[in-house]
């Protein structure tokens, strides 16, 4: 399993390793920039059981563009065969930016998942991107596989569970706590839901909203 993390923040695969990882542009700089000279030991380290973790990382605030860093990152992975050779790869792309850049990881993808909440800016953001998906499916795999619904009172629902907060604090995953009761349900329902995504999702149509229509939906004036 690979996990890339696409968030200037660079700390979608902390919990794995437990510290925040240099990123890709860290390792570029070291070489001024020549990415011949990287080997994968540089950009891509081992996190909790086994997932290899890579961070684009981002350029210096209010210089570059982070899209161009997510490029430049998947252009380095394909030309090491990672992409290839792993089982499964997953791009944590943040979605409130929607910058094409970001996007670029969905042409190497075959289903994309959105994880949204009830608030507006995330469906926003969802609905941004699902007209990505719907953009990239004219000529990539890619398809929009399922949304998965955050602070959602609906199936799969959880109590609010202070342990899954401290699990960051803690620089730990969620199967590293303590298995109390209402742990060890959650780590139930994660091992489910990885369990369906392994069996693969069936594609759905990308019919996104008009932003006027969202609007409407939540009942804004």
């Amino acid at each position: 399993v690979l996990q890339i993390g696409c968030d200037p923040k660079h700390d979608s695969t902390f919990t794995l390793t437990k510290k925040l990882m240099p990123t890709v542009i860290d390792a570029l700089e070291t070489v001024d920039f020549h990415a011949e000279e990287l080997r994968l030991d540089d950009f891509v380290f081992k996190g909790y059981n086994g997932v290899m973790c890579v961070e684009a990382g981002g350029p210096p605030a209010g210089t570059g563009c982070g899209g161009y860093v997510v490029g430049q990152t998947v252009k380095l992975l394909k030309e090491h065969h990672l992409l290839e050779d792993t089982d499964v790869v997953i791009f944590d792309v943040l979605g409130d930016v929607v910058c094409g850049g970001f996007a670029a990881p969905l042409q190497h993808a075959d289903r994309a998942l959105i994880v949204t909440a009830n608030d507006f800016d995330s469906i926003f953001a969802m609905n941004r991107i699902v007209q990505a998906i719907g953009a990239k499916a004219k000529n990539y795999n890619v398809r929009l596989g399922g949304v998965i619904a955050n602070r959602s009172a609906a199936p799969a629902h959880f109590p609010m569970l202070d342990e899954i907060r401290k699990s960051r604090l803690q620089k730990c995953t969620l199967f590293e706590l303590e298995p109390t009761p209402a742990v060890k349900a959650v780590q139930d329902e994660y091992m489910r839901l990885a369990a369906a995504l392994w069996m693969g999702a069936d594609p759905l149509p990308s019919i996104p909203m008009k932003d006027r229509d969202i609007f409407d939906l939540l009942g804004f004036d």
